[in-house]
């Protein structure tokens, strides 16, 4: 009788058990507004400040029930997989760096364009970089310096070339296999990552298309004045056999560990390291996730302690209250991590967050996971895309002394995918992945 009872408290809609999720805002959201510097108040911080009153307001019995209620959501199958991908993601992304493979594809990239489509030619590198390499970030740092210089040797208004490089960096953030934004939105939605990227593919492909068409008749009559050096084939092949062996649907552990393996055998040949400069980059590559995996563990808690004490519940509740069908359920998903985004900044962090609260919208509303996972990823990568206080546009900026406002005018790509994404909602595209309303 007890744990009935004790049941249906825990899950009884409770909009004060979101109490942690507004000192979180406030903590980050509100202190970076007022510093002017949204890199102030550490993500880390403010999630601690978070989670320390979401442990302290809980109705989960005595202070050692409440924290082992914590650690149990933290340490959920879900979040720990996250975790073991970000682990392996970032030594495979540092290993690869360490032995040139991102110089060595952005100039592969750069000595195949046309010498009379270069802006077009530009955001394509741009994209097939980003969907290599998984990162929008580590995109942008890459090409932005090669895209400043060519806008210095041609005339084209600089914040132009760089929304070039941004726009084409925010598709492969969207759509790569090793994405933080992939990881996160396929394992909080249960599906794989090769059935969300058909789902994501048939929205982003078309866009991409349409901008490149716009970028050609922008960009006409401008020649290519790259200086290509030698290509070193090579190096590129990790990218390639992790792409590759990711589209036709391998366990991505098995797809890290080989990207892994082969970035440090063609380092170790080409004497870009030895076997402990090897050893070094994977180390690097992981402390690099440290933030993150902090965050998943602290955002795992601490939704855990919302959940139990009903507030994931009250959020459902009012977002379903209007909601009629399944094309409202999908808006509700695409206007949660939306703003989630809009808050953190960091669209990897916004999916953490909304994931688990798409997913109860999604299997209640009967939206198929594949659909669930590629909206959430659209969705905060649009938002992640053309926010000027997000590190793409910030970094971007700072390589050109600009500001990011300058920019956004030029963001063709994010605004045209987030235009898209509600078009594919409204008419149900595609309809191999929607159910009928009727």
């Amino acid at each position: 009788m007890n744990n009935s009872n004790n049941s249906l408290l825990h899950h009884t809609p409770n909009p004060w058990a979101l109490i942690p999720l507004g000192v979180f805002l406030l903590s980050y959201l509100v202190v970076s507004i007022i510093a002017g510097d949204f890199y102030k108040m550490p993500i880390t911080v403010a999630f601690l400040f978070a989670s320390i009153i979401a442990v302290v307001i809980s109705k989960g019995g005595n202070l050692n029930n409440r924290i082992e209620q914590f650690c149990r959501g933290a340490a959920n199958s879900n979040i720990m997989l996250m975790v073991l991908i970000f682990i392996l993601a970032g030594a495979f992304a540092q290993t690869a760096k360490s032995m040139g493979a991102v110089d060595a594809t952005v100039n592969l990239a750069m000595s195949v364009l046309p010498s009379n489509l270069l802006v077009t030619g530009i955001f394509i590198a741009s994209c097939f970089i980003s969907l290599s390499v998984g990162t929008s970030v580590g995109t942008i740092v890459a090409l932005a310096p090669v895209a400043v210089g060519i806008a210095e040797k041609t005339g084209i208004p600089e914040a132009f070339m760089l929304g070039v490089v941004v726009s084409g960096a925010m598709f492969g953030d969207n759509l790569s296999f090793i994405s933080d934004t992939t990881i996160v939105a396929t394992r909080t939605q249960g599906c794989k990552m090769n059935d969300k990227f058909k789902v994501n593919i048939r929205i982003s492909l078309p866009v991409a298309i349409l901008t490149g068409i716009i970028y050609i008749i922008m960009g006409s009559g401008i020649d290519n004045l790259y200086e290509v050096t030698t290509i070193e084939w090579i190096k590129v092949i990790p990218y390639l056999v992790v792409l590759i062996t990711a589209v036709l649907g391998v366990n991505v552990m098995i797809v890290l560990l080989s990207g892994i393996l082969l970035s440090g055998i063609v380092g170790i040949c080409t004497d870009s390291f030895d076997i402990w400069g090897w050893n070094a980059s994977m180390g690097t590559g992981i402390t690099n996730m440290g933030e993150l995996i902090i965050v998943s563990f602290f955002a795992g808690g601490m939704l855990e302690m919302i959940r139990y004490n009903g507030g994931i519940d009250w959020i459902i509740m009012k977002l379903t209250s209007r909601i009629r069908s399944t094309k409202g359920a999908e808006l509700s998903i695409a206007a949660l991590v939306s703003f989630a985004n809009l808050c953190t900044a960091n669209n990897t962090i916004a999916l953490i967050m909304s994931g688990p609260i798409a997913k109860d919208i999604a299997d209640r509303f009967n939206v198929d996971p594949r659909r669930s996972a590629s909206l959430l990823d659209i969705f905060s990568c649009f938002i992640q895309g053309i926010i000027p206080y997000g590190a793409q546009l910030l970094i971007a900026a700072g390589l050109s002394q600009i500001s990011p406002l300058e920019i956004m005018q030029y963001l063709y790509y994010p605004y045209l995918l987030g235009i898209g994404a509600l078009m594919a909602i409204a008419f149900n595209y595609p309809r191999k992945y929607t159910h009928s309303d009727f």
